[in-house]
């Protein structure tokens, strides 16, 4: 016990803040969305050590949220690209068929 009375604080490590995963999704997926990730992941070290530890924990919650939405989002860009480009060329494959025998 304290001088006080009340129990002496318990130290714990501060959460996880997912810089890593925001980084690579910054750098391999979606641009402004990793970019919202690393800022959410920047602020978790701060809140903790300010005694903030629900938005500490909020914060890196927030930055693992927007590298996973940021992951999504490229996979779904390049599904659909992979798609527009085979239409493209099942559509110029069919324009040449049309072409008459020389």
């Amino acid at each position: 016990m304290s001088e006080q009375g009340y129990p002496p604080p318990m130290y714990a490590p501060p959460p996880d803040n997912n810089m890593v995963w925001a980084i690579l999704s910054t750098l391999m997926c979606c641009l402004p969305l990793g970019i919202v990730s690393i800022i959410k992941a920047n602020q978790v070290q701060g809140l903790w050590f300010s005694g903030q530890h629900a938005a500490a924990q909020q914060a890196a919650d927030e930055a693992k949220k927007w590298a996973i939405w940021s992951a999504i989002v490229a996979g779904v860009i390049t599904v659909l690209s992979v798609i527009a480009v085979v239409v493209f060329f099942v559509i110029l494959g069919l324009s040449f068929s049309d072409l008459p025998n020389q």
